[in-house]
């Protein structure tokens, strides 16, 4: 088993290497040219800047063990086909039971901006918002051990 991380916009990339470094489990972060990383732990894998580039990568290297971390519906839904977990940077485990849910989401929200309204954007992440994934994310991290 190893962690992947969709790690261009992952704001909770210390706390993933924290608990991988306490269950012993390799991370493997996923970023585009555009960003440079270097955490000391982690394997860093850097692909072009193109569209789905980092999904496409992390697909390649991913088993049906494996646990993603990632904000993209589309690659979490792609992962969950493959047999793996996935889950987002708040905390929420992502699902066949949920995924065509958030799938459909997304799609009327994108139907929504490209006709000129406005969507709401996410939030100012919190400590809670931390705490949360860092729960879901040890939780994980236990039943597949």
């Amino acid at each position: 088993m190893q962690i992947l991380v969709d790690a261009d916009a992952c704001p909770v990339k210390q706390i993933i290497v924290r608990l991988a470094k306490k269950h012993n489990i390799p991370v493997t972060m996923l970023i585009d040219t555009s960003h440079e990383l270097s955490d000391g732990y982690s394997t860093v894998i850097t692909v072009d800047k193109q569209a789905d580039s980092v999904d496409y990568a992390l697909m390649n290297l991913l088993t049906c063990e494996d646990i993603v971390v990632t904000q993209d519906f589309g690659l979490a839904a792609m992962v969950i086909g493959k047999g793996a977990k996935a889950i987002n940077q708040n905390g929420l485990i992502f699902t066949e039971e949920n995924i065509d849910r958030l799938l459909f989401e997304r799609h009327i929200g994108q139907k929504v901006r490209r006709s000129g309204g406005r969507t709401k954007g996410p939030a100012k992440r919190t400590k809670d918002d931390d705490a949360r994934f860092e729960a879901a994310f040890e939780s994980l991290l236990q039943s597949n051990e």
